[in-house]
């Protein structure tokens, strides 16, 4: 007795076919036998499979069942493969009809009662049935929703292991779930806060508005209660909305960690992730056994807020210089080499000592020199490379939060971010893997910063006046740049890069 039956798994953010076969012969002892690399989740998927047969109220005999997944030279792993695996099972048995079953693919986790439970990575499967010309799915009701939201494929949203044998057998019917995809898209948009929360802050808010305009990495440093992570929180309510496309691809990634929230089809604002400064290396970049994504693949096409920054451990921050520069994370194990996206914005916050008070004028600090010189040097110099923008954060005096009015829309502050952005679009189309002033390079800053003998002259002055560091003066001239398309200026003024010589703090000599 044998049956062939169609499903899928997930391999990095993509998903690829799995066959599934179940082979019943007759034998002494009864023997239940998993082949084609199947990981911990797979391999126990026994017990589940056999008792929720029993519990639909099927007939299991007593037989020798060899389930074969292919192909066989991947490691198969998690426990979508319940459901095709039973129904596998069924159609060997008779009882099943084979019909539809090289139409469909099934998808599922089984209770012992035989009820479904949801699965990771619904989207991505059905992404890659829709380009495969799958004629639908099967899958959790819980899943149907962001299964939908792949144009091109039926989805069937389904409760238990009985149903989904009645509906092969033509016993009932089934109305294919549908969504309004761009309907979707527009309620999905609201962010839970917004920039007119903050009260006073003003150098710092816009200091966040330049590094979302031309996206730059900052980093805050101020006092604790300062309002640090206020403002991060609040940077991804002033990027540009995301498209579709990024809509997506974001989804994809949380659907496979599986994180996804429940009954929300598409994730349509960028991410913020906010990872405790005792993540792993492997917490934030990505791994395991069989490798996940970490948190700046879940921060993709967001922000990324590393709170007290100096607390992290070196070998952690040190991991984030690939994704930082190449924008994806590749992982390698001895069987396979998985690359993740992350394309993520860097929003770092530490206090500027040990103690955190020393430039707060309400409190004494307490820190030597010295003390102040190593906490600080916590940072590398290296991944300081990749931070534009360093934005001192002070004490908000008392007045600012009882008497100011609330701060501007972040609406607002995103229409002149986006059209900015558009500025640099038209600037970086011939361009290949450049969107925003914050890519540039070598080459494109000294073709398109170009600055002004008067400016030329400041810069030189700031430098030398101000102990700038070398690593100082291309960041200030992408500052600039971005400060002026926020302008619509097609030439970098003085105002401009006096504004963004103010953003590079940490390299002044008073931190050292």
């Amino acid at each position: 007795m044998h049956a062939r039956v169609l499903s899928s798994a997930i391999l990095g953010i993509d998903a690829y076919r799995v066959e599934i076969e179940a082979n019943l012969t007759p034998t002494p002892v009864p023997k239940f036998i998993t082949v084609g690399l199947p990981e911990g989740a797979v391999k126990e998927s026994k017990e589940r499979v056999i008792a929720a047969i029993k519990n639909s109220g099927f007939y299991y005999p007593n037989k020798k069942t060899v389930i074969n997944l292919a192909p066989a030279d991947i490691r198969k792993e998690g426990s979508a493969f319940d459901l095709p695996i039973a129904v596998g099972i069924l159609a060997a048995l008779g009882n099943v009809k084979s019909d539809y079953l090289d139409k469909l693919w099934l998808l599922g986790e089984l209770s012992l009662d035989g009820t479904l439970r949801p699965i990771r990575g619904a989207l991505p499967i059905a992404i890659c049935a829709a380009q495969n010309g799958v004629k639908g799915i099967i899958l959790p009701k819980e899943n149907a929703k962001e299964a939908t939201v792949a144009e091109g494929v039926k989805i069937a949203g389904v409760n238990s292991l009985k149903e989904v044998v009645d509906i092969l057998n033509g016993v009932v019917s089934i109305t294919p779930v549908t969504v309004d995809i761009e309907g979707l898209f527009r309620e999905s948009m609201n962010y839970s806060v917004d920039f007119e929360d903050v009260r006073g802050q003003e150098h710092v808010k816009r200091a966040m508005e330049v590094a979302a305009a031309g996206g730059h990495n900052v980093i805050l440093i101020g006092p604790p209660g300062s309002g640090k992570t206020m403002l991060a929180k609040r940077l991804p309510t002033i990027l540009p909305h995301l498209t579709l496309e990024e809509a997506l691809e974001t989804t994809k990634i949380h659907s496979v960690a599986g994180i996804l929230p429940k009954g929300k089809g598409l994730i349509a604002t960028r991410p913020f992730r906010a990872p405790h400064h005792t993540i792993s290396d492997a917490g934030l970049i990505g791994g395991g056994t069989i490798p996940r994504p970490g948190e700046v693949s879940l921060a993709h096409h967001g922000v990324l807020f590393l709170d007290e920054l100096a607390e992290f451990r070196k070998n952690v921050l040190e991991v984030m210089r690939q994704p930082m520069e190449n924008g994806e994370v590749t992982i390698s194990r001895a069987a396979i080499s998985i690359s993740y996206p992350a394309s993520f914005q860097l929003v770092g916050a530490t206090n500027p000592c040990p103690c955190g008070y020393r430039t707060d004028p309400n409190n004494n600090c307490t820190c030597s020199s010295q003390m102040i010189q190593k906490y600080m040097g916590r940072i590398s110099g290296p991944l300081m490379d990749r931070i534009d923008l360093h934005v001192e954060v002070p004490a908000v005096p008392f007045s600012d939060l009882s008497e100011k009015p609330l701060g501007e829309k972040s609406e607002y502050v995103r229409e002149r971010v986006q059209n900015a952005r558009e500025i640099q679009l038209k600037r970086f189309k011939a361009i290949d893997g450049k969107y925003c002033n914050a890519h540039m390079e070598t080459k494109e800053i000294q073709r398109f910063c170009h600055i002004s003998e008067a400016g030329s002259t400041l810069l030189k002055t700031a430098m030398e006046k101000l102990g700038l560091s070398a690593r100082a003066y291309d960041r200030i001239l992408k500052v600039s740049r971005t400060i002026a398309d926020l302008e619509g200026s097609p030439e970098i003024q003085t105002q401009h890069l006096s504004e963004a010589i103010q953003y590079r703090s940490l390299d002044r000599q008073l931190w050292l």
